[in-house]
């Protein structure tokens, strides 16, 4: 027998009730037909169907135990393995009287149970008490997402302004040395394409490999202390202006630390690490700490690379550009220093992608 009784068009909840007896359904229904949606069911069975018709709607599941085809226990056995317990509060209605079943009621999940015969104001205080707590908690629990993602998108506006703010600075720092301000634009995809397009990037999460790109563009941005006449420089420097152009490394990390928002981002440990040892090298040679094999993190090595192979193929004031090929062999021959090996030969593996990156964009390297 199927029967549905509604006393407010529109009413957003559905109570549910389970029942072999007639009676016991009108009875039920008419104590909550005025404040929701009425659905009944004959027996389990009858009611899991009508449970999966109305879905979210289903505010409440008033049930009895003793019904032929599928009984109360089983139903709830079935509700609490899908986990339908925990977000719909279940009442056991019922005249049974044995312990081991209460017992193994509140084992599956039910909220209540409450004896017959019914007392209709008991049962209406009892259920509505409930219904109105979890209605309670869900709004809640939709509140506390709506402003956690709130949230999450503020901190992501402030990232990006922050970020914006801070490309702007390298890519200025970039134009005092009369470099294009599309050479902090290809450290970032080399770095990227190291972490995504090689094994050096096995065990990072998509947000560290996007935390150590950004992180990249800020390599140089202690040139801002080196003066014009060093930075600009047609021809070979002197050992004492080359003394000067290595404080960059020190300068720059200095330089980060003291900017309060940036300490606060996520990636400043990438940042301030690359900023200071991306001129280090795996036999010690390099600067400023004289760093040695795996002392030099792996972020910094790519950088590192990466900052070599753009400065070969691109046009410098004290240079012209060189073929890919010949940076290429100028690397891996150590002519620019000598590198960790396994990046060297992730390097060769993925030199036709970085070469891309020029080849598919206004750049001043040569082919």
């Amino acid at each position: 027998m199927e029967t549905s009784f509604r006393c407010r068009a529109d009413a957003p909840d559905t109570v549910l009730i389970v029942d072999d007896s007639e009676m016991n359904r009108a009875l039920l229904a008419n104590i909550f037909a005025g404040s929701y949606l009425i659905e009944m069911a004959e027996n389990g069975r009858e009611g899991l169907v009508k449970l999966r018709q109305r879905g979210q709607r289903v505010c409440a599941i008033l049930l009895d135990v003793v019904m032929p085809v599928m009984d109360g226990m089983t139903m709830l056995a079935e509700l609490s393995k899908e986990k339908v317990v925990g977000r719909i509060p279940v009442f056991l209605i019922t005249g049974e009287a044995d312990e081991r079943v209460i017992k193994q009621a509140y084992d599956l999940g039910v909220m209540d149970v409450i004896p017959k015969p019914i007392s209709p104001y008991i049962v209406q205080r009892r259920v509505n008490s409930v219904i109105e707590l979890f209605v309670a908690r869900e709004r809640f629990a939709d509140l506390v997402d709506r402003q956690k993602a709130e949230i999450q998108q503020q901190a992501e506006r402030i990232l990006k302004l922050n970020m914006g703010m801070i490309a702007s600075l390298a890519t200025a720092i970039e134009f005092r040395s009369g470099e294009s301000g599309e050479h902090v634009r290809r450290i970032h995809d080399i770095a990227r394409l190291f972490l995504t397009c090689s094994s050096l990037g096995e065990g990072f999460s998509e947000e560290t490999i996007q935390y150590i790109s950004l992180a990249a563009i800020m390599h140089d941005v202690g040139k801002i202390s080196v003066p014009d006449a060093i930075l600009n420089k047609p021809g070979r420097l002197a050992a004492e202006e080359f003394e000067i152009m290595k404080t960059h490394t020190t300068e720059g990390c200095r330089l980060l630390a003291q900017i309060p928002q940036m300490r606060d981002l996520p990636f400043f440990d990438y940042a301030y690490d690359i900023a200071r040892h991306h001129h280090e090298r795996w036999d010690g040679s390099g600067y400023p700490d004289k760093l040695k094999g795996d002392d030099i993190s792996l972020w910094a090595q790519i950088v590192s690379i990466a900052d070599v192979y753009d400065a070969l193929v691109s046009k410098r004031v004290y240079k012209e550009a060189f073929s890919f090929d010949k940076a290429v062999g100028m690397i891996c021959g150590g002519a620019c220093g000598v590198f960790n090996p396994r990046l060297l030969a992730c390097f060769q593996a993925i030199e036709g992608r970085i070469r891309n990156l020029y080849l598919t964009g206004a750049t001043d390297a040569r082919k």
